[in-house]
């Protein structure tokens, strides 16, 4: 993202005009996959070490788009109140990941397990040859709910076990 600013700033555009290479490839790609590599949504990170914070990290070797996706969740409602990725990889990469982030929050991690990359390609009108970044989200998705468990697992195991022991 920084090195897309720069080269904005260098060719003298400001952050709502597309970029040289944006045109171009407004043949190939859909409007939403444009929108979302050019103004992606909740781009960061949290504190991995923050137990309310599942972090999903996933990779495609045979294209080299590499994914980190992370949730939020409210410990009493079991909500994802928020969301944050960074990526590297191509456009479809950047856009998928932006999109699973808009559509993760505000739901229950159960139901995020639900979302599949054939929506999320659908969503963006992916080409057949771009469906691996799609999938790329689904299991990012499926990797934060799963680390965020697990630090659950942990926490609570260790409570328990400082209870046991106070009561010694």
């Amino acid at each position: 993202m920084m090195l897309r600013q720069a080269a904005k700033k260098a060719l003298g555009l400001t952050s709502r005009q597309s970029t040289p290479w944006s045109v171009g490839i407004s043949r190939s790609y859909h409007e939403n996959v444009i929108d979302h590599y050019d103004n992606p949504r909740n781009v960061g990170s949290f504190d991995k070490n923050d137990p309310s914070i599942g972090t999903g990290l996933v990779g495609a070797p045979a294209c080299g788009d590499v994914m980190k996706l992370q949730i939020k969740v409210d410990e009493k409602t079991g909500q994802i109140v928020d969301a944050r990725f960074k990526t590297f990889g191509c456009g479809s990469a950047i856009a998928s990941s932006s999109v699973a982030t808009e559509w993760v929050k505000g739901k229950a991690m159960e139901e995020v397990l639900t979302i599949k990359n054939t929506e999320i390609a659908k969503h963006l009108s992916l080409p057949p040859v771009k469906l691996h970044c799609s999938m790329l989200a689904e299991d990012a998705i499926k990797a934060a709910v799963k680390d965020y468990k697990e630090k659950r697992l942990k926490t609570n195991g260790a409570a328990a076990a400082a209870g046991q022991t106070a009561q010694a």
